[in-house]
């Protein structure tokens, strides 16, 4: 009987384990999908992967797309290339208020109006269960009181969310 314990105690660690990797693999995947899409402007891949709560606050999943493609479109002519999406990193999982949630380091290196911009920033990942996929959200909508009540009520954390680090540097000839 011992035995047969110590076997079952051996496999759901292996297996609790193996779902803890499989989560954060996942959640790094998820966050590169969501990086690559917005590079190619694919709105729909950027919408699937955006809290749902956040998609309600804009009026929809068709309300955000119009509002993200007439915003990038604006920026467009305005001389807006995006240089690099990148993802540096995944936090460790943690679950809270009953959902998985991440920290994701995200580097992005835009120009506009002859000015370089350099930004390091952060989203709050939260895994979807029905879906299996990670939904994200920038995390610096949290730090506003009214904007996380609408997005996120009752938010509590323990999860480490870095301030966003942004520099503008002008472009010389």
């Amino acid at each position: 009987m011992n035995k047969l314990k110590s076997i079952t105690l051996v496999v759901a660690l292996m297996f609790g384990t193996s779902v803890f990797a499989q989560t954060k693999t996942e959640a790094l995947k998820d966050a590169k999908a969501t990086s690559s899409a917005t590079i190619k402007m694919d709105f729909d891949t950027v919408l699937k992967y955006t809290l749902p709560s956040a998609l309600d606050m804009m009026g929809g999943k068709d309300a955000a797309l119009k509002v993200i493609q007439a915003t990038y479109e604006g920026m467009l002519s305005q001389g807006f290339v995006f240089e690099k999406a990148e993802v540096i990193g995944v936090s460790e999982i943690v679950k809270e208020q009953g959902q998985y949630r991440c920290v994701v380091e995200n580097f992005n290196q835009m120009v506009m109006s002859n000015q370089r911009i350099s930004s390091k920033s952060y989203l709050l990942g939260i895994y979807n269960e029905a879906d299996k996929h990670w939904w994200f959200i920038e995390a610096s909508q949290l730090k506003n009181d009214a904007l996380k009540n609408q997005i996120l009520p009752n938010f509590e954390t323990k999860l480490s969310i870095p301030e966003d680090d942004v520099k503008v540097e002008p472009i010389q000839d």
